[in-house]
């Protein structure tokens, strides 16, 4: 009996090691696709097959190309089917990647040669190593890609900070409601401004609120402590997606996502070392790397052939907006007191390769609208400790420390006649609208844009943060005020979420900023400059 045993897992060890390296051999084209219309049989009495416990997601779209995300719960082949019909007439069938441990048996899948401006609807399975005629129960999926040209209304939405501060799931009270807020306006795509997870926020199974009530999270092993390993970094992505609201937002809303500090650590830089005794590893660049690793396994971010790891990209969504997702973590300096008065390493923010990009891709855009995606507030103060700042805002006065990068870059979109760049961000816990203009400003080279903040999706409230007049900033909006008491549950209702609507034909851009039950409460238009 042992014997046969023995034969039998050596048997499944060969054929399981088969399979992956014949999928390493497919998958170097890896999106090639087999146009097959029949569906696998599936099933469905088969314990051992494989199942997908987290959903799916879909993300970085442009006019003709999406990404598919999902998780297996075993080594397994992932099977796309997708049509643009949703009873999948007409469909065509992908043979994915082979899943494995060692991405945590997630995967991500390119559709390419996709119909522009049309709503795609795709389905996912995993098919098992060994027995190719099983399956997994299959996920529905849906996405819609971008117009070429005018004459089509764009809608989308976005804001950030998911489960901080030690609000995570509460079941009892309806989990993440603003997810199935934002879902309900079926935007064609959402961008995450960062603080996807909180990788530094352990979340306890109850919190005991000033009324006496009291908050319950769903709690898991890995979200109890700070995360410092592979596994728990992981997990921080998983326990987000044990929330129904966020699963069913996923299967319906493509996202644009960026990362900012809370995926690996409150305020972090690359080069830190901890003082914290919450942590037994203290080198912030080994957290920086596991956390950006589960970052890239567990959202729906395209794969960089020439940067694997690199977050910052753009996506053209036709004739009237580009999309400009901004790194400001990967790249910057240490954080300090911010007040250099010379451009250096020291100084770096975004960083020279990332600033030329952006430079490059803003002088070239052919469309309306310039979205830049920052995962931090230009104008906000944010401290860092007692000396040290966070982000681009260090006081009043003329640029210095990372503030120079910036004025470097206002300059060089006045200097070439940029017109319509709007500022989208997150970060501080609280929405408003910003004005910044150089009639108003210290530094006065630079043409007058907007930037629009939103959030928290799922955290604690904060603010309002501090202006600095350096690049004149006028506060026109916002919903934090010193009378509200920071840090209240989700159920206190002060989470917040921005869209953004372009109209086709004359071109408005219309931003509105919405509560947690989706009421608009602030609006705007905004004319395209010519």
């Amino acid at each position: 009996m042992k014997l046969h045993i023995s034969q039998g897992l050596k048997r499944r060890q060969f054929l399981l090691q088969a399979a992956i390296t014949t999928g390493t051999m497919i998958t170097t084209n890896l999106w090639s696709k087999l146009a097959v219309a029949q569906t696998p049989a599936f099933i469905t009495l088969d314990k051992n097959r494989p199942t997908i416990p987290y959903g799916v997601a879909s993300g970085d779209i442009n006019n003709n190309s999406a990404v598919i995300w999902s998780r297996s719960d075993r080594p397994s082949r992932m099977i796309i089917e997708y049509a643009t019909d949703e009873n999948f007439r007409n469909s065509h069938r992908i043979i994915g990647k082979v899943v494995t441990k060692y991405s945590d048996f997630t995967a991500r899948t390119y559709l390419d040669n996709l119909p522009p401006g049309q709503d795609i609807f795709y389905r996912v399975t995993f098919q098992d190593l060994v027995d190719s005629n099983i399956y997994s129960a299959p996920v529905n999926g849906h996405l819609k890609t971008a117009h070429q040209g005018r004459g089509n209304d764009i809608l989308f939405a976005w804001s950030g900070d998911t489960a901080g501060q030690g609000w995570g799931i509460n079941s009892e009270w309806g989990g993440m409601k603003i997810y199935e807020s934002i879902r309900q306006f079926n935007p064609d795509f959402f961008i995450h401004s960062g603080d996807y997870i909180y990788a530094d926020n352990p979340i306890q199974a109850e919190v005991k609120l000033e009324d006496g009530k009291i908050w319950k999270n769903i709690t898991t092993e890995e979200k109890s402590k700070v995360a410092e390993t592979l596994k728990e970094f992981r997990c921080n992505y998983i326990y987000n997606l044990l929330d129904e609201n966020i699963q069913r937002f996923n299967a319906q809303i493509p996202q644009l996502v960026q990362w900012d500090d809370h995926e690996v650590r409150n305020n972090w830089y690359p080069g830190q070392i901890l003082d914290d005794n919450r942590y037994q590893v203290k080198d912030v660049s080994l957290l920086a790397s596991r956390a950006k690793q589960a970052f890239l396994e567990y959202t729906p971010i395209g794969y960089n052939p020439q940067d694997p790891n690199r977050i910052y990209r753009h996506f053209n969504h036709g004739e009237l907006l580009e999309i400009f997702m901004l790194d400001e973590r990967s790249y910057r300096g240490k954080n300090s007191p911010n007040n250099q008065t010379v451009a250096s390493e020291k100084t770096a923010f975004m960083g020279n390769s990332q600033i030329s990009w952006l430079k490059n891709k803003l002088k070239n855009s052919k469309s309306t609208w310039k979205v830049i995606a920052s995962d931090m507030p230009i104008g906000l103060m944010i401290k860092d400790g007692k000396t040290d700042f966070e982000n681009f805002a260090n006081g009043d006065g003329k640029p210095l420390g990372r503030e120079l990068e910036l004025a470097d870059l206002l300059r060089f979109i006045k200097q070439n006649n940029i017109c319509n760049v709007v500022w989208l961000t997150a970060d501080v816990h609280y929405a408003a609208a910003h004005y910044y203009h150089p009639h108003k400003a210290q530094f006065s080279d630079f043409k007058p844009f907007w930037e629009f903040v939103a959030g928290p999706l799922n955290s604690g409230n904060f603010g309002p943060n501090q202006l600095d007049n350096t690049f004149g900033p006028e506060v026109k909006f916002q919903t934090a005020s010193p009378e509200i008491k920071l840090n209240q549950p989700p159920s206190s209702g002060l989470q917040f979420f921005g869209m953004v609507k372009i109209d086709g034909k004359t071109e408005v851009l219309t931003v509105t900023l919405h509560n947690l039950a989706g009421e608009k409460i602030y609006s705007l238009d905004l004319q395209p400059e010519v």
